[in-house]
């Protein structure tokens, strides 16, 4: 893990989530390292249509699993997700909203910053 993580717009890398608890580390940002796999540096605002599209593919992210400290999404939940399954989302559609600032730069090497800022969340109006 880099101390020194930057976001997709070259800033520094800002928490995802603390509740429910995210990121690789499940230190609350999407921070990386060689051994992740599934490059979890996409932090999005998971949807209902994300939720059962990634169900689809196999990948429960709904139903908790404490032995994984893993608690069950719900929509509007952030999250750091897989990049390529950010990207298959985003190929089909359904792709989630994303928090830019959260998103490690890592997340560059298989998606591009115009998508990303395409679907970038963004709170509404109070």
């Amino acid at each position: 893990m880099e101390p020194t993580a930057r976001n997709v717009l070259g800033g520094p890398l800002r928490a995802c989530s603390y509740d429910p608890l995210t990121g690789y580390f499940r230190d609350g940002c999407c921070h990386t390292a060689a051994h992740d796999v599934g490059s979890h540096v996409i932090c999005a605002k998971v949807t209902a249509e994300f939720l059962a599209f990634s169900l689809q593919r196999g990948n429960d992210l709904v139903t908790p699993r404490p032995e994984w400290r893993f608690p069950g999404l719900k929509p509007g939940d952030r999250w750091c997700l897989c990049a390529l399954r950010w990207k298959e989302a985003l190929d089909a559609g359904v792709a989630p909203p994303v928090i830019l600032e959260s998103c490690h730069e890592r997340a560059l090497a298989f998606v591009s910053l115009d998508d990303l800022r395409a679907h970038a969340w963004t709170p509404s109006p109070t």
